[in-house]
């Protein structure tokens, strides 16, 4: 599986962003999808992951009711919007793609990476 991530840039504070990742290849083995940062000087954090049927969604606290994660599997696509966007918002945001539907929000559980998106919110 290969994974794709676009819609990165640079926005000022309060401001939306809508990141996207595409899945090719073996897509019917991906159950979970998800998104994970990192700033500089820090380590990789986890964001949000959805499911395939996207009935389950999970946040880390910082972003919950300010993004929202969904997916469009005709597409094999996984967005992130991210509105009212803060400095502290600013990293390097890579999706993710998980075969298990037990996927917690440790990168580790995550089998296919993507390449980064920056994303840069000034104040």
């Amino acid at each position: 599986v290969q994974l794709q991530a676009s819609g990165g840039g640079l926005v000022q504070a309060g401001g939306s962003l809508r990141l996207s990742c595409t899945a090719s290849g073996r897509t019917f083995n991906v159950a979970v999808m998800g998104w994970f940062r990192q700033a500089p000087g820090k380590e990789r954090e986890f964001v949000a992951f959805i499911t395939r049927g996207g009935g389950t969604t999970d946040y880390t606290n910082s972003v919950k009711g300010r993004f929202t994660i969904s997916r469009d599997n005709a597409k094999n696509t996984v967005y992130l919007q991210m509105n009212s966007l803060k400095p502290e918002d600013t990293a390097v945001y890579s999706c993710a793609a998980a075969r298990s539907y037990s996927t917690s929000r440790s990168g580790a559980d995550f089998d296919y990476w993507g390449q980064g998106t920056q994303v840069t919110v000034s104040s």
